[in-house]
């Protein structure tokens, strides 16, 4: 997990540790300039929210990352760790002034008019024609999925050309790869929901994988039964999300928890539109859902 930029792959063991020197416990203040040691990316802390930091280079260019461990201050290894209330206020290396709380919203950098953001946290760029699709794509399961990578990652996908296509199931994926024939320059990326071991989604995977060419496929998952999961509980007003019995459909189920209608599939939908739409940004959303994502678009928009 470590050195894993995007967050920990839920499949993952502890193996990158053996053998390593503790790294120093560092408090992700405002202003502290650290370098991602897998990718190189070097920033200054933004903000801190729901176990994920953002960072701004030299070149106010901005990215999320998990806290945890897998980053440099000064050349040394730390783990960083989530900050008090209130973060203190720096002058980053960059020479940005930063300052900000740790849930509030993210300063803006530089003087004059605030750029304008994407909903992934993203600088938005000014309105140009719409960019050719890639040949590469990026798989979800199913609408939801799809519509909760559009809300979030909308605009970045489009200035990218990336099209995100679902499965309607984790059940497809064969027939889709079969159909689509990923090359290394015609990648798919697949996020997968509830992609635990022992799972039928980890066994569905591992064969996937199995047989897919190197540098052509990229199948990650998130641990929650659903998609709906990966949003916040709190957008919702609750502590968490509630435990449904394993004999009850899982939709139906939290719609029965949560007193709203769960008769038929039109009450599921009008639950999900109440669910997204309590979505305004990447904030919202869990970290690991976020990690996934953002290691997809990576993927399909290297080289």
């Amino acid at each position: 997990m470590d050195d894993d930029r995007y967050g920990a792959d839920v499949l993952a063991g502890d193996w990158r540790q053996a053998g390593r020197r503790q790294a120093a416990r560092v408090v992700a203040a405002a202003g502290l300039v650290v370098e991602d040691s897998l990718s190189g990316y070097c920033g200054a802390v933004i903000r801190v929210e729901g176990g994920a930091v953002e960072l701004e280079d030299r070149h106010g260019r901005r990215r999320v990352f998990p806290l945890g461990g897998g980053y440099l201050v000064d050349g040394e290894p730390v783990v960083l760790t989530v900050p008090g209330p209130t973060l203190p206020r720096r002058t980053p290396a960059t020479g940005r002034a930063a300052a900000g709380t740790a849930m509030g919203p993210a300063p803006n950098a530089g003087a004059g008019t605030p750029r304008p953001r994407t909903a992934s946290g993203s600088f938005a760029l000014a309105p140009r024609p719409a960019r050719v699709a890639r040949a590469s794509r990026i798989f979800v399961e199913g609408r939801h999925d799809a519509e909760l990578v559009e809300k979030v990652w909308g605009d970045d996908l489009r200035v990218e050309g990336v099209v995100v296509e679902y499965l309607e199931g984790v059940d497809n994926l064969a027939e889709m790869l079969r159909r689509f024939r990923p090359t290394p320059v015609r990648r798919a990326g697949v996020l997968v929901d509830h992609l635990v071991a022992g799972s039928k989604e980890t066994r569905i995977v591992a064969d996937a994988r199995a047989q897919a060419s190197a540098g052509s496929l990229l199948v990650v998952g998130h641990p929650f039964i659903d998609v709906w999961q990966a949003v916040k509980p709190a957008r919702l007003g609750l502590a968490a999300w509630p435990h449904i019995p394993h004999s009850v459909e899982w939709k139906h189920g939290i719609c029965q928890a949560l007193g709203w209608p769960h008769a038929g599939q039109a009450d599921i939908a009008a639950a999900w539109r109440r669910i997204l739409a309590t979505v305004r940004d990447y904030a919202d959303l869990e970290p690991a859902m976020l990690g996934r994502v953002e290691e997809l678009i990576d993927f399909v928009t290297a080289g």
